[in-house]
């Protein structure tokens, strides 16, 4: 087709795409491109914001490196990162829910024996973290894989700084034979998320804040068992209601407790759901 007009292009394009031999690929851009084309004309799309938009996501990837991830920054903070985890994790209840991965997870992190210090002397005031990981049936997990990572007292991640320090404030750790599971870290502070580029500027523009309410991050994996990516978020922490990537789920949400000798101890019980099970 020659004669293409804003009224017969995306019948055009779509056409193009009536033999993508993948039947998964094919649903996923065609409705892609209907979306797409939808949009524009439902806010009149000008050519300068087409261009703008180009400019910013061309930053976006500018920007994104093995230490920082800004297009899951910008998937976060839209809502859909959270809208995917929603979808795909729809578990049974009596499950600990899924929350968003976040771009801060790293491959390599140090392996830990329980009761261990994690923290590895990133910043904040010690932090005992305990409990343990079960299945829907009440059943423990014994040995169960525990990746645990936060930031410090500062709001870093060890990813996040420079100096060459390692790993600090992130582990994997493997549960007792009962399931059960302790390890030493911080305190879980508030922190913003990066806001010195593309991500950031779009929170200003939106007159949105960039702050993420105090949280340790956990995956959980174990044989039989479906991988369990979620938070555990601080109680009482002013961002709970307007965490910058919609990440708090109520169910989420435990108690620090002041110990003492001024150290604070969390304790969260993990359920996982069995693998193959349905909601």
């Amino acid at each position: 087709m020659r004669n293409l007009t804003q009224d017969n292009i995306t019948q055009a394009v779509l056409a193009r795409l009536a033999d993508t031999p993948d039947p998964r690929l094919k649903e996923v851009v065609t409705s892609l491109v209907q979306h797409l084309h939808a949009f524009a004309r439902d806010v009149k799309l000008t050519e300068q914001e087409w261009f703008q938009g180009i400019e910013f996501l061309t930053r976006v990837g500018h920007i994104t490196d093995d230490k920082r991830q800004e297009f899951i920054l910008l998937s976060d903070t839209l809502g859909l990162s959270m809208l995917t985890v929603a979808m795909n994790n729809d578990k049974p209840a009596g499950c600990t829910e899924s929350t968003v991965f976040g771009p801060f997870y790293v491959e390599d992190a140090p392996h830990f024996d329980l009761g261990e210090d994690v923290a590895n002397g990133a910043p904040g005031i010690p932090c005992l973290v305990r409990g343990t990981v079960r299945g829907l049936g009440g059943e423990p997990v014994p040995g169960a894989e525990i990746h645990v990572w936060q930031a410090d007292a500062e709001g870093k991640y060890d990813v996040q700084r420079t100096g060459g320090d390692g790993h600090r404030a992130r582990g994997v750790l493997h549960a007792s034979g009962k399931g059960e599971y302790h390890f030493r870290s911080i305190l879980a502070e508030a922190y913003p998320i990066p806001d010195d580029g593309p991500v950031g500027d779009m929170l200003k523009a939106t007159k949105r804040h960039p702050w993420r309410p105090a949280h340790l991050h956990f995956m959980i994996k174990a044989p039989g068992y479906e991988t369990l990516i979620t938070h555990v978020f601080r109680n009482g922490d002013a961002y709970l209601d307007s965490d910058a990537v919609f990440g708090v789920r109520q169910s989420l949400v435990a108690d620090w407790v002041k110990q003492p000798d001024g150290t604070y101890l969390v304790e969260y019980d993990f359920v996982v759901n069995p693998a193959g099970a349905g909601a």
